[in-house]
C-alpha cells in the first residue's frame, strides 16, 4: 500500500517529519518498508497484513497517525446531494436494483450523474495518482481510482448509454441493475480486452432493460467489462459502489488469474459505513471536476450492521501488559482509534470497567485482549518494561511425565541438541500443494482449505516429508553443498472424521560435509548412518535408552522406542527428488512423532565416578550379509552377559567393489574393564575370542 505525506496530511495536522512518522507507524506495528522523496512530496510503502483491511486506504493510515500523534482526524469532503436535479430526456427514466442472494452481495448502491465532460484529470490529481504508481487515464476513471485509494471502497463508472444501446434503442422506460451468479460458458470481455469464460461460481453484474436480461458488464469487484467502459464520448454514467463476498471475490479472481486494487480490498472485506460516504465523495467530485449532474441514487440491500460491545477491565490491562497506565489514557487512545467509550456503571463491583463499542471497521476486534493490543500498540511498545516472565513447573498434557523441563523445555533441548550436531533449523509453511502427496506417494485423508489463497496452500500438510525436500531443493539451488536441517512443527490429520494435530521433528540431510584427515580433506556425503547417529545421539540426551531401528522395505526404515513406533528414515526415490527439482544428490529425511517420545524422556541426572583402572580396547573387522540387521548382531553380544565388556560399537562400515555384492564390511570396537583391577591379556583374549565365535557362528561373518 502506498500513499503519500501531503496527501495524509489533508486528513491530520502531521508536525513531525516524514523520516520521524516511518518510524512511529512501524513501531505501532504499520511497518514502513520504503519511504521514498518523489517531486517536492514523500511516497510511504507499508506491509499491510491480512486482518487489517482498514489500512488499505489514506483514511485509514490517517486515523493511526492521528492516535499516534494525538491530532483529530478530519473527514473526508463531502457534498450532501439531497436536492437532486430533474431527470429530462435522458437515456433512463425508471431504475431499479435487483440482488438475487444477499449472501453474495449484502449491499449495492448505484448513483446515475449525466452531462459529464470527460477528459484529463485536472494536474493535482494526476501527480498523486502517478506518485503511487497508478497511471492517469481520464477524470471519470481517475476519480474512482482516487476515491479506492483514499477511502478504501472500490468504485466502478459504467457507460450509461452503452448499457442501454445494448439491448434497447432510446428510450428506456426501466433499466434493472442485477447482481448475480454467472451461467455456465457465459462469456465477457473486461476492460483489458480479454475474453474470460464464466461459470456459476462467479458473480456478475448484469442489465435488465424493458425486460429484456443483457450480458453481464462487469465482473463484480474485480473488472468492468469492455462494452460499457468510459471514454472521451461518454455523456452520462452509472457510479456503483458496494459490498460483496469476500469469499467468492477471491475465487473467482484465482479462477480467472485476475488481479486488481478492487478484488484486493473486496478479498479482505470492505466497511460498510464506506460505501455510501465513498460513493457521495466520488459523485461531488465527478460535480466539481466532470461539470456533472447527479440526478439519481438508488441503493438495496442492508447499510447498518450491528456494532460489537467489549467489556474492558481496566485492571487487566496493566496486569497484561505490565505497565501501569490510567483510565483517561485508555480512553483517550481507543477514542483516538475511532472506538466509542463509555465507564460501565455498576455499584455490585468495584472493578473499573469500559464498555467499548468497536467501529464498523474493525472487523478484527473481538475480545478484551484484542483492545488490550491495541492500547499497547499506541502507548508504544518501547514504553512498557522488559521483565522475565513467570513460568510455573508443572506436568502438562503432552508430558505427561513430571520434570523440570516441561513440554517447551524438551523442545527447547532437543533444539539446542540439533543445532549442536551442525543442523539448522527451518521453518516451512503448514499448507502446501495437494500435488505434492501424490509425488511422494503419500495417500491419507487430509483437511482441505475450504478457500485457498494459491493452489501451493491447498492442504494442511500431513506429513513433513514434502515441505523439507523443497527446502532442501531451495538450499542446492543456492550452491550450498552440505545441507543438514531440521524442523519441529505440527502436521495434521484425520481421526474418525476429526481433525488431529500432532507435534513432529522433521529432519532432512543431502549433499556432502568436509572431512579433514590425515590423507587431507574429503567429501563424505550424507547416508542413513548420519541420520541415524543423530538420532542415537538426540535419544541418548533425552535418556531415551531402549530404541531401535528397523527396515521397512529398501527406502525406508522405521525408528522404535520400546518397541513402538515413533517415526520413519526416508531415502528419497529418484522420482520424489525430480518433482522438487533435485537431480544427481541422494537426500535422507526423518518424520519423527515427538508427541510419542515426550513418554520416554528421562532427564534425571546421575553422576559417576571416574573409573579407576584402565580399559582395553580391541577392534574385530569382518564382513557381514546384507540381510543381517546390524542391530540384531550388536543385540546379541550385548545380551550374552559378558561382564567385562562394557561398551560395543560400530566404528567402520564399507560397501565397495572390494566386498563381494551381498556383504558389507564393518569393523566393532570392544572396551573391556574391570572396577576391582587392570586386565591382562589372559583375561581378554578368552573373551574377545568368544565374541569372535558369535559373529562367525550365530551370523556366518566372515572375519577379516
Amino acid at each position: 500500500m502506498k500513499f503519500t505525506y501531503n496527501w495524509l496530511k489533508d486528513f491530520v495536522d502531521i508536525k513531525i517529519s516524514p523520516q520521524m512518522l516511518a518510524d512511529k507507524l512501524t513501531m505501532a506495528g504499520l511497518e514502513v518498508t520504503s519511504l521514498e522523496e518523489k517531486e517536492g512530496d514523500f511516497v510511504f510503502e507499508v506491509e499491510i497484513t491480512s486482518n487489517r483491511p482498514d489500512w488499505l486506504s489514506v483514511v485509514g493510515i490517517a486515523r493511526e497517525v492521528a492516535a499516534i500523534t494525538g491530532k483529530k482526524l478530519a473527514s473526508v469532503p463531502v457534498c450532501q446531494l439531497s436536492s437532486l436535479s430533474r431527470q429530462t430526456g435522458k437515456p433512463v427514466n425508471r431504475l431499479t436494483l435487483n440482488i438475487e442472494d444477499r449472501k453474495d452481495c449484502s449491499l449495492y448502491t448505484a448513483t446515475i450523474i449525466n452531462d459529464v465532460k470527460v477528459g484529463p484529470s485536472p494536474d493535482w490529481l494526476k501527480k498523486r495518482l502517478e506518485l503511487i504508481d497508478c497511471r492517469s487515464v481520464n477524470n471519470i476513471v481517475d476519480i474512482t481510482n482516487y476515491v479506492l485509494f483514499e477511502t478504501g471502497e472500490p468504485l466502478h463508472a459504467f457507460d450509461l448509454d452503452k448499457i442501454v444501446s445494448l439491448l434497447a434503442s432510446e428510450p428506456v422506460n426501466r433499466l434493472e441493475i442485477i447482481v448475480k451468479r454467472a451461467l455456465k460458458n457465459e462469456e465477457i470481455i473486461t476492460i483489458d480486452g480479454i475474453k474470460r469464460i464464466l461459470d456459476e461460481n462467479i458473480l456478475i453484474i448484469a442489465s435488465n432493460i424493458n425486460q429484456q436480461t443483457g450480458k453481464p458488464i462487469a465482473l463484480a469487484g474485480i473488472m468492468g467489462g469492455k462494452d460499457t467502459e468510459v471514454t472521451e464520448n461518454t455523456k452520462n454514467i452509472l457510479l456503483e459502489a458496494a459490498i460483496f463476498s469476500p469469499i467468492l471475490i477471491r475465487r473467482a479472481r484465482q479462477k480467472l488469474a485476475l488481479q486488481s486494487e478492487s478484488a484486493y480490498r473486496f478479498e479482505r472485506g470492505i466497511d460498510s459505513a464506506t460505501v455510501e460516504k465513498a460513493s457521495s465523495r466520488a459523485a461531488t467530485l465527478i460535480n466539481e471536476l466532470a461539470g456533472g449532474n447527479t440526478v439519481l441514487i438508488k441503493s438495496a440491500g442492508k447499510t447498518q450492521v450491528k456494532r460489537k460491545t467489549i467489556i474492558l477491565d481496566v485492571a487487566d490491562v496493566s496486569r497484561i501488559l505490565g505497565v501501569n497506565i490510567t483510565m483517561v489514557k485508555i480512553k483517550k487512545i481507543l477514542t483516538g482509534l475511532d472506538f466509542k467509550v463509555c465507564p460501565v456503571k455498576n455499584s455490585k463491583s468495584l472493578k473499573k470497567q469500559l464498555e467499548v463499542t468497536v467501529p464498523s471497521h474493525r472487523s478484527d476486534v473481538n475480545l478484551s485482549e484484542d483492545l488490550i493490543e491495541e492500547i499497547s500498540r499506541i502507548f508504544g511498545y518501547e514504553n512498557i518494561p522488559v521483565s522475565l516472565p513467570k513460568i510455573s513447573l508443572a506436568r502438562n498434557e503432552i508430558c505427561p511425565k513430571p520434570n523440570l523441563y516441561g513440554t517447551r523445555g524438551i523442545i527447547s533441548l532437543v533444539k539446542n541438541i540439533l543445532v549442536g550436531l551442525g543442523l539448522n533449523e527451518v521453518i516451512t509453511y503448514s499448507l502446501i500443494d495437494k500435488d505434492l502427496l501424490r509425488d511422494f506417494n503419500i495417500n491419507t485423508e487430509t483437511i482441505e482449505i475450504l478457500n485457498p489463497l494459491s493452489k501451493e496452500q491447498e492442504i494442511l500438510r500431513p506429513v513433513i516429508l514434502p515441505s523439507l525436500t523443497k527446502t532442501i531443493a531451495y538450499n542446492l539451488n543456492q550452491k550450498q553443498e552440505s545441507i543438514s536441517i531440521f524442523e519441529i512443527t505440527k502436521i495434521f490429520s484425520k481421526t474418525q472424521n476429526q481433525p488431529k494435530e500432532e507435534l513432529t521433528l522433521g529432519i532432512g540431510l543431502c549433499g556432502t560435509r568436509p572431512l579433514l584427515l590425515e590423507q587431507g580433506l574429503i567429501k563424505n556425503e550424507f547416508s542413513f548412518l548420519h541420520l541415524k547417529g543423530v538420532l542415537e545421539v538426540l535419544f541418548e540426551r533425552l535418556g531415551i535408552q531402549e530404541y531401535d531401528f528397523n527396515t521397512e522395505s529398501e527406502s525406508s526404515i522405521s525408528v522404535n522406542i520400546c518397541k513402538e513406533k515413533i517415526g520413519l528414515i526416508t531415502n528419497l526415490s529418484k522420482e520424489a527428488l525430480e518433482q522438487a527439482g533435485i537431480k544427481n544428490k541422494k537426500a535422507w529425511v526423518s518424520q519423527i512423532s515427538l508427541e510419542k517420545i515426550f513418554k520416554y524422556v528421562n532427564l534425571t541426572k546421575k553422576f559417576l565416578s571416574p573409573p579407576k583402572y584402565p580399559g582395553i580396547t580391541r577392534d574385530i573387522s569382518f564382513i557381514l550379509k546384507t540381510d543381517i540387521e546390524i542391530n540384531t548382531v550388536l543385540k546379541a553380544m550385548r545380551e550374552s552377559n559378558f561382564t567385562l565388556l562394557r561398551s560395543i560399537r560400530i566404528v567402520d562400515y564399507y560397501k565397495g567393489p572390494q566386498i563381494p555384492a551381498d556383504y558389507r564390511s564393518l569393523t566393532i570396537s570392544c572396551l573391556y574393564r574391570s572396577d576391582e583391577r587392570t586386565l591382562t591379556e589372559e583375561e581378554i583374549n578368552p573373551l574377545h575370542a568368544e565374541i569372535r565365535n558369535i559373529l562367525s557362528g550365530r551370523f556366518s561373518a566372515k572375519i577379516r
